[in-house]
């Protein structure tokens, strides 16, 4: 397992990953609890069906899902959304690269 590190460009491609995702995730988590505090004056909910509600949770949450399964290493190309939560994770499992530029502290 070799170990090294990120090119500057595989870096920014990974930092802006974590951006949209940082993002995406404060945007989501924003409206679904103004849509779960809303839901009955919006009309979304009735108490007995989620119809409407339903659909606009699935798409709220379904980017997330996405934006997961799309991170992959720079250096080897293995998926690692799934290690990642909402940041990259500090080193791949499959090649040991460190998910950083040689000289960078974070």
């Amino acid at each position: 397992m070799a170990t090294g590190y990120l090119t500057p460009e595989q870096n920014s491609k990974l930092r802006r990953w974590e951006r949209w995702n940082r993002n995406y995730f404060i945007f989501a988590f924003v409206a679904l609890v103004i849509v779960l505090v809303f839901s009955s004056q919006l009309g979304l909910s009735s108490g007995n069906d989620w119809g409407p509600l339903g659909l606009l949770l699935a798409a709220l949450v379904t980017p997330i899902i996405i934006f997961q399964l799309r991170l992959a290493c720079p250096a080897c190309g293995v998926k690692i959304g799934w290690q990642a939560k909402l940041m990259a994770p500090d080193q791949c499992k499959s090649c040991g690269t460190f998910l950083r530029t040689k000289g960078s502290s974070s």
